[in-house]
C-alpha cells in the first residue's frame, strides 16, 4: 500500500497577496476562454469554420477543477472543457482556434490535426515514432468523442488502471505509466447526457470496483432544448444516484458532492476534497455542479432563445459564473471593478491576436499549394479563366485546388503536353499529401505494429493431444508470466476460468487483479480495456459470446477504432477483445455478424482462427504489437482435440496471411473460422466425385490476404467459391470485393463466383435448426458440384 508520503503533497498556505494574484489570474483566464467562445461563434457564422460548440458558462468550475489535476492524472471528458485545457497548460488559444479551423497540422492543432471538430481535446501519449511518453510527467487528456456519454466507459478503465498499478506494486515496465497508482481519472459530462445508459453502467461499475474516479457533471438545466425535468428523475442526477452513496454500513459506493457552479471558493474546496478522497482511498466521487449557464446556447446550429423562457434567460444573465466571480472578487477586495474591466479588455485583445495568427497559419500552406498550381496552369493554354477564379479567392480550401486541377485535366484528356503531365504529377502528389493529412494512422504505423511480427511455428516435439481449451489455457499462463501488465477479465473469466475453461485455474495462480470476473455489462468491459490499454497495461477483455459484442460495439466503433486515427497517431489503446462465435445453439449463441463487425470496426484487426492453436498464436502476436484487435474463437472447438505445442506463448500466427489447407486445381474455396472444418469435410466428399478442391483459410479478415495467395490459387483453378456463416451479402460481399477488386482477380475467373452463406435469419435452435440455417458440408458439395456441372455437364451430371 502507498505511504502517506506518496499519496499526499504538503500544501503551503498562500498569503492573501498570493491568493489575490492567483484569483485574478483565474479570472483573466475565465474571461479569455469566454472571449474565445464568443469570437469562435462569429468565425463559424462568417464561414471560416464549419461548426462550433463551446464551453461558455462552464469557465469557473473548470478552473477550480484544474487546480487538483496533477501530472499522471487523466481526463475523459466532453466537448465543453476548453477552459480546463487552457488552465492545465495543455492548450493555447491559438491552438484552440486552429482546431476550430481544422488545421491539419499536428503542431498547429495538437488535439487531432484537424480531424475532429472544435472542442474535442487530447494530449499526446506517444511521440512521433509511436513510442510511449512518460505519462507520469504530464497532465493527460484522453481523446474526446462526440457520442454523448461515450467517454464514460473509457473513464472507468483509466481509473481502474491506477487501482491495478497500486495492487501490482512497482515494476520497471510500469515506470512511464504510474506512480504506485496515485493517479485520478477525471470525467466530465453535461447533465442531460447522464440520461444515457453508458453513464449509469459506468457509475455502477465504478462503485463496485472502487476506482479513483472523479465524475464532474456540468448542470445547466438543459439538453439542447429539452429541460432536465424530462431528462432525470427528481430533476437531479445527484439525488437520482443517492442510492449508491456510501456510508458506514455500505462503504463500497460513491461519494456524492454538490456545489454551485458560480461559487468559486466552494468549487475549489469541493474539488480538493473530491480529488483527495479519490487519490488517497480510491473512492469514486460524483461532483454535481449545479446552476450553470450556457450563454450562447448549445452550439452554432441554433439559438437558445427559441426554447428558453425570458425568465430563464434573465436568470442566466444574472447568474453567469464569470459575473458572479467578479462580484465576489470586488466584495472580497481581491480586485476593483476597474481591474476587472482591464482584465476583460486584455482577454479580448489576446483572443483577437491568437485568432488572427491561427487563421494565418491555416492559410499559409494552402496559399503555397495554390501558387504552385497557378504556376503550372500558366504553362497550359486556355486556363486563364480558371487561374483568375483561383486567384480571386482570398481564402481557398484544398478541395478547390483539387477540383480546379481535375477540371483542367478533363479538358486535356489524351494530351501529350509535358505541362499537362506536370499538372497530373502535381495532383498525384497533392492526393498523397492529403492522404497523410486526412487518412493516416487508422492502424499503427510504428515499428511496434503487430504487422511486423513474423510467423513462428508451434513446437510439436511432444506427441500430446488435448482439448483445444487446454492449448489456450497453457498459452495464457505463459503470457501472464511473460507480461506483468497483462490482464484477462470478463463475465465468468475469473472463478471458473470462463464458460469454456480457457482460463481454468489462472485466477488462483495469478490473483484476482490479473484474472478477474466482471458484471454483466459489455459496454464497460470494453471501456475498462480501452482505458487500461491507454495507460500502458495489456488487457484482454472478454465478450462471452459474439452475439453480445453488439452491447459493446458502439464503444469499440466510436472510441477504440477511431482513437489512433483521431489523435493523428498520438494516442493508442492496444486492447485485445476476446470472444467466441459462429456455431452452437439458437438465435443468440450462434451469431456470425461479420459484415456488421467489418463495417463498424475499421481500426481494429479482425482475427478469425479456425482452432485454438491458431487463436493462441494470434494472442502471442498481438501482445508483441501496439494495435487493438478482435479475436473470434470457434465456439464449437473447445472440446475438439488438438496437438499441445511444447512452446506455449512463443509461437505466432501472422496477421493478413491466409493458409492453404488443401491443395487442388479445379475450384478455390475461401473461408475462415468454423467453416474451415465444413469445407474440409466437403472437400473429401467432392474428391470422391473427381472434383479437386483447394481450400484457403483467410485467418484474418482485416488485414486481408496480403500475399495474394487467393489470386495465385485462382490463376490455377479459375473458379471461386466463398463460404461464410454470415447472412447473404454479409462478409461474403467483403471477401468478394477484396479478391475481385483489390486483388484484381476478376479476369482470372472461368465461371461466375459463388457464395455459400447462412440463411437471412438468425440460426434456429437445435441440431436441425443449425443444419437448415447454417451452411453444411452438404451445401458446399451441392454448390461446387453445380459449378463443375455448368462447365462440364457430361462429366458431372445432375
Amino acid at each position: 500500500m502507498p505511504t502517506e508520503k506518496t499519496t499526499k503533497q504538503k500544501q503551503t498556505p498562500l498569503s492573501f497577496e498570493q491568493f489575490r494574484e492567483e484569483v485574478k489570474k483565474d479570472f483573466l483566464l475565465a474571461c479569455t476562454s469566454r472571449e474565445s467562445s464568443l469570437l469562435g461563434r462569429r468565425e463559424v457564422l462568417t464561414g471560416k469554420a464549419k461548426f462550433g460548440i463551446f464551453g461558455d458558462g462552464k469557465e469557473v468550475p473548470q478552473i477550480a477543477l484544474s487546480k487538483v489535476f496533477r501530472n499522471g492524472d487523466f481526463r475523459s471528458g466532453y466537448y465543453r472543457d476548453q477552459t480546463f485545457m487552457f488552465a492545465t497548460g495543455n492548450l493555447t488559444v491559438e491552438q484552440w482556434f486552429s482546431g476550430l479551423y481544422a488545421n491539419p497540422s499536428i503542431e498547429a492543432d495538437p488535439m487531432s490535426a484537424g480531424r475532429q471538430m472544435g472542442g474535442h481535446f487530447a494530449t499526446h501519449s506517444l511521440d512521433a515514432q509511436g513510442n510511449w511518453k512518460d505519462l507520469t510527467a504530464q497532465k493527460n487528456s484522453s481523446s474526446d468523442i462526440s457520442p454523448t456519454a461515450g467517454q464514460m466507459p473509457r473513464l472507468l478503465g483509466l481509473a481502474q488502471a491506477s487501482k491495478v498499478f497500486r495492487a501490482l506494486g512497482e515494476d520497471p515496465s510500469f515506470r512511464l505509466f504510474s506512480q504506485m497508482g496515485n493517479e485520478v481519472a477525471f470525467g466530465t459530462i453535461g447533465d442531460a447526457s447522464t440520461s444515457e445508459g453508458l453513464f449509469w453502467e459506468t457509475m455502477n461499475a465504478a462503485a463496485v470496483l472502487q476506482v479513483p474516479m472523479v465524475m464532474c457533471v456540468w448542470d445547466d438545466g438543459h439538453g439542447i432544448s429539452v429541460p432536465k425535468k424530462y431528462q432525470t428523475a427528481r430533476e437531479s442526477i445527484s439525488e437520482s444516484l443517492s442510492g449508491m452513496q456510501r456510508d458506514a454500513s455500505q462503504p463500497r459506493g460513491l461519494e456524492i458532492m454538490r456545489v454551485k457552479g458560480w461559487d468559486y471558493p466552494s468549487l475549489v474546496e469541493t474539488f480538493h476534497k473530491a480529488a483527495s478522497l479519490a487519490r488517497e482511498q480510491h473512492v469514486p466521487v460524483l461532483v454535481h455542479v449545479e446552476e450553470l449557464t450556457q450563454p450562447q446556447g448549445h452550439s452554432t446550429s441554433g439559438s437558445h432563445e427559441r426554447y428558453k423562457s425570458p425568465e430563464r434567460l434573465n436568470w442566466e444573465a444574472e447568474n453567469d459564473c464569470i459575473l458572479k466571480m467578479k462580484e465576489w472578487m470586488v466584495a472580497s477586495a481581491i480586485a476593483t471593478p476597474e481591474e476587472c474591466e482591464a482584465m476583460e479588455q486584455a482577454a479580448k485583445q489576446e483572443v483577437r491576436e491568437a485568432k488572427t495568427v491561427a487563421w494565418s497559419h491555416f492559410l499559409e500552406g494552402i496559399l503555397a499549394d495554390r501558387q504552385e498550381l497557378l504556376d503550372l496552369l500558366a504553362q497550359i493554354s486556355g486556363t486563364e479563366e480558371e487561374s483568375q477564379r483561383l486567384l480571386s479567392n482570398k481564402e481557398p480550401l484544398r478541395r478547390e485546388l483539387a477540383q480546379a486541377a481535375k477540371k483542367i485535366l478533363r479538358q486535356h484528356l489524351g494530351s501529350i503536353d509535358p505541362a499537362v503531365a506536370a499538372l497530373q504529377h502535381f495532383l498525384e502528389k497533392f492526393a498523397s499529401d492529403n492522404f497523410r493529412r486526412y487518412s493516416s494512422h487508422l492502424y499503427s504505423e510504428s515499428a511496434h505494429s503487430p504487422m511486423h511480427i513474423a510467423e513462428s511455428h508451434p513446437d510439436y516435439s511432444e506427441e500430446k493431444w488435448v482439448d483445444g481449451r487446454e492449448v489456450l489455457r497453457d498459452n495464457f499462463e505463459a503470457l501472464l508470466n511473460r507480461y506483468p501488465g497483462m490482464l484477462i477479465f470478463g463475465e465468468d473469466v475469473g472463478g471458473i476460468g470462463d464458460v469454456n475453461q480457457g482460463c481454468e485455474g489462472l485466477q488462483k495462480k495469478f490473483g484476482e487483479v490479473r484474472v478477474s470476473d466482471t458484471g454483466i455489462r459489455e459496454a464497460t468491459i470494453m471501456g475498462q480495456g480501452i482505458g487500461m490499454a491507454m495507460r500502458g497495461l495489456r488487457p484482454i477483455a472478454e465478450i462471452q459470446y459474439l452475439d453480445y459484442l453488439l452491447y459493446g460495439l458502439q464503444i469499440l466503433s466510436d472510441d477504440l477504432c477511431t482513437l489512433h486515427y483521431r489523435s493523428a497517431g498520438r494516442q493508442k489503446a492496444p486492447l485485445i477483445v476476446r470472444t467466441r462465435g459462429h456455431r452452437l445453439e439458437g438465435i443468440w449463441h450462434s451469431g456470425s455478424p461479420m459484415a456488421l463487425i467489418l463495417g463498424a470496426l475499421r481500426g481494429m484487426y479482425i482475427c478469425v482462427p479456425r482452432n485454438m492453436t491458431k487463436a493462441a498464436g494470434f494472442y502471442n502476436t498481438l501482445l508483441q504489437g501496439d494495435a487493438p484487435a478482435l479475436v473470434v474463437e470457434c465456439l464449437n472447438g473447445y472440446r475438439l482435440k488438438e496437438k499441445m505445442p511444447a512452446n506455449p506463448g512463443a509461437f505466432t500466427t501472422p496477421l493478413g496471411i491466409s493458409e492453404t489447407l488443401r491443395s487442388g486445381n479445379q475450384v478455390t474455396l475461401v473461408t475462415y473460422g468454423s467453416c474451415c472444418r465444413v469445407a474440409m469435410e466437403a472437400a473429401e466428399m467432392l474428391a470422391q466425385k473427381g472434383i479437386d478442391l483447394e481450400v484457403i483459410d483467410l485467418q484474418t479478415l482485416i488485414p486481408f490476404d496480403l500475399t495474394a495467395n487467393i489470386r495465385a490459387s485462382l490463376e490455377k483453378t479459375g473458379r471461386l467459391v466463398v463460404l461464410d456463416e454470415d447472412v447473404p451479402g454479409g462478409a461474403s460481399a467483403y471477401v468478394l470485393r477484396q479478391i475481385l477488386e483489390e486483388q484484381g482477380a476478376w479476369n482470372l475467373l472461368d465461371a461466375a463466383p459463388v457464395t455459400i452463406t447462412a440463411r437471412e435469419h438468425r440460426p434456429a435452435y437445435g441440431s436441425d435448426g443449425d443444419y437448415f440455417s447454417k451452411p453444411s458440408a452438404d451445401d458446399v458439395f451441392d454448390a461446387i458440384y453445380a459449378v463443375m456441372h455448368e462447365s462440364h455437364p457430361g462429366n458431372y451430371p445432375l
